[in-house]
């Protein structure tokens, strides 16, 4: 048996990050992991244990460059490649842009789900009604569009839900909840975790389980039961303390991860095997 004084360095799985957003160069080269940026982010990561990333699709193009960077990622002679980082990627529209409408997003799933695909999920989609940048109506129907696909294809459904919880709970339980659901970036409280978990939802906890005024989430997050509970960053967005206020990155998820074993109050190492094993299961890999 392994002494928990000399245990080796954590795993984490990064299940839901945005590499595209902020580390892909945009110079006109092909979409890969070239970049300074992004190779320096994936160092980093491997340098904080992290070791495999959900690159997350937010509309037709930024699914592309996922997947694209997933694919790029897996050539052993890349900067990933050579520290073992491995990334996955999902194809979705975010309830932001759900005016664009789903046929290109649909059509870009359809061509991409296949042995060896990288895609292992439908989303980010869901309802943000903090700042209804699409019709409440438009939204919806987006969303229901989408839970439709995941079931299509059999794949895991991401869910983005901010203010809009009845709504959310509405439209899955219209078409029903995908086998493999979870509640991105959760925000609610108790009461929304249980209605989440009662649907047979996971639910993933980002930084801002470390803000000071985020009670409600750790209280969500210590009534999670282990094996619903996955971790990330959704960087660049919502970096945890103490880099609040920066460019968030996956190395990151390590501190998100130990913040979230202090209220569940488990081992940093088993929360990391935990976690990521949970992720595993919830993208089928």
């Amino acid at each position: 048996m392994t002494d928990r004084g000399i245990r080796p360095m954590p795993e984490w799985f990064d299940s839901h990050c945005h590499l595209q957003d902020e580390f892909l160069s945009r110079d006109g080269d092909p979409v890969g992991p070239g970049s300074v940026e992004l190779d320096g982010a994936v160092v980093r990561a491997a340098g904080a244990g992290v070791t495999r990333l959900v690159c997350v699709g937010t509309g037709a193009a930024s699914s592309r460059e996922a997947i694209a960077l997933a694919t790029a990622v897996q050539d052993p002679a890349s900067t990933a490649g050579r520290l073992g980082v491995r990334m996955w990627a999902t194809v979705g529209l975010h309830p932001h842009d759900a005016t664009d409408g789903i046929d290109e997003v649909a059509e870009l799933l359809a061509a991409s789900v296949g042995d060896g695909s990288p895609v292992v999920a439908v989303g980010e989609c869901g309802l943000d009604y903090h700042y209804d940048h699409s019709p409440r109506s438009v939204q919806r129907e987006v969303f229901a569009a989408q839970v439709a696909l995941a079931h299509e294809h059999g794949l895991a459904l991401v869910i983005h839900t901010r203010e809009a919880w009845d709504d959310t709970f509405d439209v899955l339980a219209a078409q029903g909840v995908p086998e493999r659901t979870v509640v991105h970036c959760f925000t609610g409280g108790p009461d929304e975790a249980r209605r989440s978990l009662d649907i047979g939802a996971s639910l993933s906890f980002s930084g801002i389980v470390t803000f000071k005024n985020a009670e409600d989430v750790r209280q969500a997050a210590a009534l999670c039961p282990l094996d619903r509970l996955l971790v990330e960053t959704d960087s660049p967005f919502l970096a945890p303390v103490p880099h609040r206020g920066s460019v968030n990155e996956p190395a990151h998820v390590a501190l998100v991860g130990a913040a979230v074993s202090v209220v569940k109050g488990v081992e940093v190492e088993d929360l990391a095997e935990i976690s990521s094993r949970n992720a595993e299961s919830l993208f089928s890999l």
